[in-house]
């Protein structure tokens, strides 16, 4: 889901919790609804990442969230990406 939509599930109170997931280097954004969760997506439909935590967690206060969960099981800060 874009940022758009997710702004507006964020509003409405459709968005209860969101987890900011450390997966090798970067990070990304799970938000939490009574469906099920919801992956933040970039316009493209890609997962949108970041590389550092952050900056992530700026772009949830910018949704209007006042609060996040953060996994970092599999943080690995020093890993480096595949260039494809």
């Amino acid at each position: 889901m874009d940022e758009r939509l997710l702004r507006a599930m964020v509003a409405a109170g459709a968005i209860k919790k969101i987890n900011i997931i450390a997966n090798g280097a970067r990070f990304h954004i799970e938000a939490s609804t009574a469906n099920g969760a919801i992956t933040a997506e970039t316009l493209k439909g890609k997962v949108k990442t970041w590389v550092s935590l952050d900056a992530a967690a700026r772009w949830v206060r910018g949704l209007g969230m006042g609060g996040a969960q953060i996994h970092l099981t599999h943080w690995q800060p020093g890993q480096r990406e595949l260039s494809v």
